[in-house]
């Protein structure tokens, strides 16, 4: 199939036409080469966007959902109100993960294949900057005011990469932190005042002071690698090995409760008030609210690697 014809595949029928105030979310589908549209309303799936082969992680940036196929160093953007693709990138070795500006227009992209952060126009579906890393990065977060990124090195890396987005079109590296253990994940909270970092390999969190990058607390934890997000002044910690979501008061870090998830149900993603968590082992994705409580246990595909909310 030619690259035209590649990007002319399409959901049959405009959901934004059929129900403009579902609430939708964005699963990968590893390894059948899609992304898989769920109703979250209805708890059902809704359609399938063909994709290139790989899709892994994926993350909303204003109206584009960016997915990353690592082993084919390609970048799928798709518009969140058409769920259509509008763009395919290349030039890239293995795209990771993804952080967006608040504005919609950038996405940052590590790509661990030439230890590289990348800066992606995504309205015009264009590379516009690149910075080299020490290491491989994967992991990463923005803070609320844009100017900040946290990147995690690696899987189970011994430090993470102080970077300066001020200017989205030329990162410069500030520095490096490096946690009391090896780490995994990282997230600053909506407030941008703090930072989790979970482990690669012990159970443990630490939450960092954003701005002296200075340990807060170190929590226990379920099984390494954990993943983190937040909402609704919660903060939200998944085991994939083992099998758990840990729910924190995040202001307080204090454990409010822990509910039992697929295993394989590595990373996490707020959707409003709720949290999504998609199984690797499974195939599921599992919808939670603010108190830890599963609301929705739906199978999607063989194996999905990550989600994310198009709408609602």
């Amino acid at each position: 199939m030619n690259r035209a014809a590649f990007l002319a595949v399409s959901v049959a029928t405009p959901f934004a036409l059929r129900k403009a105030q579902s609430s939708l979310a964005l699963v990968t589908a590893d390894t059948e080469s899609r992304v898989v549209v769920v109703d979250l309303d209805l708890g059902n799936v809704r359609s399938h966007i063909a994709t290139r082969p790989g899709p892994r992680s994926i993350e909303r940036v204003g109206e584009t959902a960016v997915v990353a196929h690592s082993v084919l160093g390609e970048l799928t953007l798709i518009d969140t109100r058409t769920l259509q693709i509008r763009h395919v990138l290349t030039g890239l070795a293995e795209p990771r993960y993804t952080a967006g500006t608040a504005d919609g227009r950038h996405a940052f992209v590590t790509d661990s294949g030439h230890t590289d952060l990348v800066t992606v126009d995504v309205v015009r579906g264009t590379i516009v900057g690149r910075l080299k890393l020490t290491q491989w990065p994967r992991h990463l977060s923005l803070s609320r005011d844009g100017r900040t990124l946290w990147v995690g090195l690696g899987t189970a890396a011994k430090e993470l990469a102080v970077v300066d987005v001020a200017d989205p079109r030329q990162p410069v590296l500030r520095g490096h932190v490096r946690p009391p253990f090896l780490l995994h994940d990282v997230a600053i909270t909506p407030d941008g005042r703090r930072a989790w970092v979970t482990a690669g390999t012990s159970s443990k969190v630490a939450v960092y002071d954003v701005r002296s990058a200075r340990v807060l607390r170190t929590l226990p934890s379920d099984a390494g690698p954990q993943h983190v997000s937040f909402t609704a002044g919660r903060a939200f910690v998944t085991s994939g090995d083992a099998g758990t979501l840990r729910v924190y008061d995040e202001p307080s870090m204090q454990l409010l409760g822990r509910a039992e998830l697929p295993v394989g149900s590595y990373n996490v993603q707020f959707a409003g008030r709720r949290v999504l968590s998609p199984s690797l082992n499974a195939g599921t994705l599992c919808v939670v609210d603010r108190e830890g409580v599963v609301k929705l246990r739906t199978h999607v595909a063989a194996s999905s690697h990550d989600a994310c909310v198009a709408r609602g």
